[in-house]
């Protein structure tokens, strides 16, 4: 999978891309993440990529060319375009296994008061990671690249997130190491038992019994 990210703000990357398992993903070759800095494709002697908005009113918007531009520069046939904003319809798992089979993700990153009305006609899709706002879409992008690598074959084995939260709708059952009691607190016995069908029984319980009590919408769903 190729991941580009269209930024004012490589440098927030920096960290993230060098680190655990988006590294070793990168570095393995089974993802090629490249940054984009769509400042550099301002037609404007002082580089500026925002204006005044029509109207009047707060804040600066992001222009059209250098977006366009910079996203032109990188689409193909093969791409599927993004646009982090906080209008998008809000990202889950579900969304996550989806995007893991795409050849091209192309995630633009908003800055100031938002973006000309007019670059939404060059998106596939707008995705939000919550009912918040934050100062860009720097955060956003390390959401979605971090939940999808993860999910692309041999970046990590696949039993480790076959059972992850939110897999089925349901919340991932309790975990436990070492020791077997810590201040007076007990690892459950069936954990020790060696008995895998009770384990696996016990786990799917569990589960349940947590998703009930902290999301229940959840089951509504299932």
């Amino acid at each position: 999978m190729k991941i580009d990210i269209l930024t004012l703000f490589p440098k927030m990357f920096d960290g993230f891309l060098e680190e655990s398992i988006i590294k070793r993903a990168i570095t393995n070759n089974l993802v090629n993440i490249n940054l984009i800095n769509f400042r550099d494709f301002s037609k404007l002697s002082n580089h500026q990529v925002d204006d005044t908005p029509y109207g009047g009113g707060r804040g600066m918007v992001l222009r059209c060319e250098p977006i366009i531009d910079a996203l032109e520069s990188v689409k193909t046939n093969d791409s599927k375009v993004i646009l982090l904003s906080p209008q998008g319809k809000t990202y889950n798992q579900k969304k996550a296994m989806e995007l893991k089979n795409e050849k091209h993700l192309i995630l633009i990153c908003g800055h100031y008061e938002g973006f000309d009305e007019r670059i939404r006609n060059f998106v596939d899709e707008e995705i939000s990671v919550g009912d918040y706002v934050l100062t860009g879409g720097e955060i956003p992008a390390m959401i979605l690249t971090d939940s999808i690598v993860r999910l692309i074959p041999n970046v990590i084995k696949e039993e480790s997130y076959l059972y992850d939260s939110f897999m089925n709708n349901l919340l991932d059952y309790p975990t436990y190491t070492k020791p077997p009691v810590y201040r007076g607190l007990k690892v459950p016995d069936v954990l020790l038992s060696g008995h895998h069908e009770n384990i696996k029984n016990w786990r799917e319980e569990q589960a349940l019994e947590n998703t009930k009590k902290k999301r229940k919408d959840l089951l509504e769903k299932k």
